[in-house]
């Protein structure tokens, strides 16, 4: 089964059919985080800082790194945050920007091998990222949407997916090193969501081989208890093939219903992180030692 392995200076993630579900932190983006924004473009990152070790102590496998600040020197901010979050934590990164010049400044910087967020089925998106991937050595998170926008359809959206592979084989870029964003939709506004989900997750394993992931918080907004709803969505789409997400570690509803279904499908091994999370959180190491040792590994010098 295909596996795609994502990489800091000393740590591999592997995401995989039979691997535990990777936990991609959320948090370092300063989009809808009007204090984090200013601070970063202030030059103040002691909250990026705070929020990688919050994530990784929660059990983040991986974290997103994002700079989008409005009127903000992006390529600057996005290389400066990389470095700093490299510094305090061994986790691999997504390397997360719509900029090209930003995408590579944080390339420049980054020790391992990232996972670029992200590229579309735009025909311009397309012949400027792809190149990057390609010389980078880097994988790739692959949205399915086009120049038509987001389709309703998730047969749509699988075609569009379908192309970026293709193009990307074009570029001599592996399956294994794209991972497919099958697009939630919030689930207060379209009934059908979580279905289409499920349904494109399945065909996305099942016809293409490729590892997925999502904005996981996507599915629950505008809804009450919304990490219930996120939780349960998760658990869902794990049942159905998604490898991985991108999501707040923080909230407990969400990494519990997790590790519950790492349990159920089998890829909790003897169940062991789930035994070791919840026996007693305050001994060997806790929830977050237990979550890295089943979604990372070292590597051997």
């Amino acid at each position: 089964m295909t596996e795609t392995v994502i990489s800091s200076a000393t740590k591999d993630v592997v995401i995989g059919f039979d691997r535990p579900f990777v936990m991609i932190g959320e948090r370092i983006n300063p989009t809808g985080r009007k204090l984090l924004a200013q601070e970063m473009k202030d030059g103040d990152f002691s909250r990026v800082e705070a929020d990688a070790l919050a994530q990784v102590a929660a059990g983040a496998h991986m974290l997103d790194v994002n700079a989008g600040i409005p009127l903000a020197d992006e390529p600057a901010l996005l290389a400066q945050a990389i470095k700093l979050v490299q510094s305090v934590t061994d986790v691999p990164l997504a390397i997360d920007s719509s900029i090209i010049e930003a995408l590579e400044a944080g390339l420049a910087v980054y020790q391992g091998k990232p996972l670029i967020n992200s590229v579309t089925g735009e025909e311009e998106v397309l012949e400027r990222v792809l190149p990057l991937v390609k010389k980078s050595g880097a994988a790739v998170v692959a949205i399915s949407n086009d120049e038509t926008g987001i389709s309703e359809d998730p047969d749509v959206r699988f075609e569009v997916a379908k192309k970026i592979i293709e193009r990307a084989a074009d570029h001599g870029i592996h399956r294994s090193d794209i991972v497919v964003d099958p697009l939630v939709m919030p689930i207060g506004a379209m009934g059908t969501a979580g279905q289409q989900v499920f349904r494109l997750v399945r065909r996305l394993r099942d016809e293409l081989q490729v590892n997925t992931t999502c904005g996981a918080s996507n599915v629950s907004f505008g809804l009450p208890a919304k990490h219930n709803i996120t939780g349960a969505f998760l658990s869902m789409a794990m049942g159905a093939g998604m490898t991985s997400a991108i999501m707040n570690p923080l909230h407990r509803e969400v990494t519990s219903a997790i590790m519950a279904a790492d349990v159920l499908t089998g890829n909790d091994e003897n169940c062991a992180a789930w035994i070791a999370a919840n026996r007693d959180p305050n001994a060997g190491g806790g929830e977050g030692a237990a979550r890295r040792r089943a979604g990372g590994r070292r590597r051997r010098s």
